[in-house]
């Protein structure tokens, strides 16, 4: 007698379910606020700066809703950043000089969730990008 094997398909694409289930981020509740377990808390529609790595020490929030669209955003004068949270929903590019000079180091982020725990340089100043 031939079987077809579907039970054994049947495993395979429940387990494939579970797998991707928990890999796609929920986009309801407090804990999509938090992001992933142990990362930075950031609203949507927010850029979230921390003075340290790993989500730590001062946090300074920029709203969406309050910034200009392809500007420079220094931060306040002696300070800077070295992790960040993108949940804008637009690019947002940090710059190690705090007039978004090129010439120094800088980098863009997607702006459909992104975590970064260790900036590679000291970040000074960033620009949100019109999609």
């Amino acid at each position: 007698m031939r079987t077809c094997g579907t039970p054994r398909l049947t495993t395979v694409l429940a387990a494939a379910a579970l797998v991707l289930a928990a890999l796609i981020p929920t986009t309801t509740g407090p804990a999509h606020a938090a992001g992933p377990p142990g990362l930075g808390a950031c609203a949507s529609g927010q850029l979230c700066l921390w003075a340290k790595p790993d989500f730590k020490g001062t946090r300074q929030t920029h709203e969406l809703s309050t910034l200009d669209i392809n500007s420079c955003t220094a931060l306040p004068a002696g300070t800077s950043a070295q992790s960040l949270v993108n949940r804008t929903g637009r690019p947002v590019t940090t710059y190690q000089s705090a007039q978004c000079a090129e010439t120094g180091e800088f980098q863009t982020y997607p702006g459909d969730g992104v975590w970064l725990p260790q900036s590679p340089y000291q970040v000074r100043a960033f620009k949100v990008w019109e999609r």
